[in-house]
């Protein structure tokens, strides 16, 4: 039967004693194995991560190079047509000029009467598109930002660098000096 002295005879002594080499290597290669198979499958998880982002990254970069290709192509139309609607409101003043002149037997009245109204049409549509006109009253300050000055001029009764005549009139647009107004200026006493 078994012999209490023979460990290997003992099934019971097998058990309870030192682990052989052969089970200690097998132990080993089975965490080994699990180490391997848990660092496979994060190496899964997070190549499917990577893949994930890098398709977020490539759509962000899409997204960002079609919102400004949208915004240049606003731009240029904005550039485009940006005369587009004052172009518009000076097409009543063409047609009153065209009309003007298609009448040959008109009457000095009525080519200064038609001319006037002409004025009041042009007037109107630059107005409507923020031109403004500068035409400073006399006695007011000169401003250097809106006026120019082309001669100083003695003035009785009025202050030094005060504006005694307009000599043309200037235009804003939207609150930018287009042209300045040509004035006289008065002189220091």
């Amino acid at each position: 039967m078994s012999d209490p002295q023979n460990p290997q005879s003992n099934p019971d002594n097998f058990l309870q004693g030192e682990p052989s080499p052969e089970e200690l290597e097998a132990a080993q290669a089975a965490n080994e194995a699990d180490a391997l198979a848990a660092a496979a499958a994060e190496i899964a998880a997070l190549q499917a991560k990577n893949a994930e982002l890098n398709d977020q990254y490539l759509r962000a970069q899409a997204d960002v190079q079609n919102a400004r290709r949208r915004a240049d192509e606003e731009v240029s139309k904005g550039r485009k047509f940006a005369i587009e609607s004052f172009a518009e409101s000076l097409l009543p003043v063409l047609d009153s000029l065209e009309a003007g002149l298609a009448h040959k037997d008109a009457t000095p009245e009525q080519i200064s009467e038609g001319a006037e109204a002409t004025l009041r049409q042009l007037k109107s549509a630059l107005e409507r598109n923020k031109v403004i006109e500068i035409a400073p009253a006399a006695g007011a300050k000169f401003d250097p930002h809106q006026h120019q000055a082309i001669s100083v001029v003695p003035a009785e009764g009025q202050e030094a660098n005060t504006i005694v005549s307009v000599l043309q009139k200037g235009y804003t647009i939207a609150e930018r000096v287009l042209r300045p107004a040509l004035v006289t200026v008065s002189a220091p006493s």
